[in-house]
């Protein structure tokens, strides 16, 4: 199998990469409080945010893979109401997490058969965050330009037998082992690129048939002589005219052999002209400054999250841990100032976007550590990451070799990683409260 490309970005950093695919492994397939297929889905919702192709196709393929529903790819409106009902902090989190509250929590947690357990809500929430700072590293190294994602659509499928969606780089041990058990846990080991194709396009005519049937009924009940030849003909034009409701659902294989997604991102998304503010102009009833004193990663939130959701505060913890050891004094050294300042000067203006400041950091350091093209890319990247082009990584910051470059997108993925769990986490504390 061939080198995902954001593997082959995440690669010039080993150690992180490692750790990362860790907790994706953790994450996507390990036990945990949510369905298999849920946690594909949620991803879904979270990387169509922010219009990210190739992560929504790479999603679309686990999540049928995991034996999801067919239908629901399809879009909201054809989900359980308990999964729709995340739609609204999936919004926020993505482009304003400083208006979650606990009302938001208390919503989830208390509607009648559709309620969240804490856990849940807990394992949603960083799926959620992470799919979102994820979508930023694509759009920030190019990958989803790079894919192609963006314009043909083309979906690369995976390895045979493999269920984390990244391979690992050979020599990698951890990652080698990882690969070994998503091997074991496949739905079927020994499924070759053929058969799933095949599998899917199976499901694809099987539904079409159950629709030209309903519609058959339909008219037949409706006692209408000629309408059910015009039900049949609208299904089998729906390819053209998108209203087949099969359409849409499965990735396709054209010509060539290659898997194409029909997916349509809109579809997952409600309100989508909801999207960043700065936070410096917020309205004067909105969420206040977010104080690290007052709620911290150290503090409060790796103890909560490890507590509903065994673990995953270590993992998200060595994520944390790993991207600010990452050495960069070439990177730092150019701009004048020790590899820690640099990194922590990216890291605070990054929060700082979200509304979450320090008490004990000089924010005027930013400016002289951050060239103004630099901070357009960090900001744009972080904040819209969809309104990337294919140019920005090239040519900003020409100064910086591409491992740098590399380096500084992973600061972009985890510090709003960190800032999206600061409030979520928070916000869950003042409910339980």
């Amino acid at each position: 199998g061939r080198l995902e490309a954001v593997t082959q970005q995440m690669g010039y950093h080993p150690q992180y990469l490692d750790s990362f695919l860790k907790t994706q492994h953790y994450l996507m397939h390990m036990d945990g409080p949510l369905p298999f297929d849920c946690r594909h889905y949620i991803a879904i919702m979270a990387a169509a945010r922010h219009q990210c192709r190739y992560l929504v196709n790479l999603h679309v393929l686990q999540f049928l893979r995991a034996g999801g529903d067919p239908q629901w790819l399809r879009g909201l409106d054809f989900i359980p109401p308990k999964l729709r009902n995340l739609n609204e902090i999936n919004k926020i989190l993505a482009h304003r997490p400083w208006l979650i509250t606990k009302e938001h929590i208390e919503k989830l947690l208390k509607i009648s058969e559709w309620s969240w357990s804490l856990a849940e809500l807990v394992h949603a929430v960083v799926l959620l965050a992470h799919c979102h700072a994820l979508a930023s590293f694509v759009f920030g190294c190019g990958c989803e330009q790079d894919e192609g994602l963006g314009s043909r659509g083309l979906l690369k499928p995976l390895s045979p037998g493999n269920q984390c969606f990244y391979e690992a780089p050979t020599g990698n041990g951890c990652s080698q082992e990882l690969l070994r058990i998503n091997r074991k846990r496949s739905l079927d080991s020994c499924m070759e690129l053929d058969s799933l194709r095949e599998r899917m396009q199976q499901i694809h005519v099987e539904t079409e048939g159950r629709e030209e049937t309903r519609l058959l009924q339909q008219d037949r009940e409706e006692g209408e002589g000629q309408g059910g030849e015009v039900g049949v003909q609208d299904g089998n034009l729906a390819a053209e005219h998108c209203s087949d409701p099969s359409v849409g659902l499965f990735p396709l294989t054209d010509t060539d052999g290659e898997v194409t997604s029909a997916t349509n991102l809109a579809c997952y998304m409600q309100d989508p002209d909801f999207g960043y503010q700065d936070f410096a102009r917020r309205e004067e009833d909105q969420t206040q400054v977010f104080r690290v004193q007052d709620y911290s990663w150290e503090d409060h939130g790796f103890s909560l999250v490890n507590r509903l959701y065994s673990d995953i505060g270590h993992l998200l913890d060595e994520k944390f841990r790993l991207v600010d050891g990452l050495q960069s004094s070439a990177m730092a050294k150019r701009q004048g100032c020790e590899p820690s300042v640099f990194k922590r000067g990216i890291w605070n203006y990054i929060h700082c976007m979200f509304g979450i400041r320090y008490d004990d950091y000089d924010y005027a350091e930013v400016n002289q550590l951050l060239e103004r093209m630099l901070k357009v890319y960090i900001k744009t990247v972080t904040c819209y990451p969809e309104k990337t082009n294919s140019e920005m990584f090239d040519r900003f910051w020409k100064q910086f070799k591409h491992s740098e470059k590399v380096h500084v997108n992973l600061l972009i993925l985890e510090a709003r990683m960190q800032a999206e769990l600061l409030y979520a986490l928070q916000a869950i504390t003042q409910y339980m409260i």
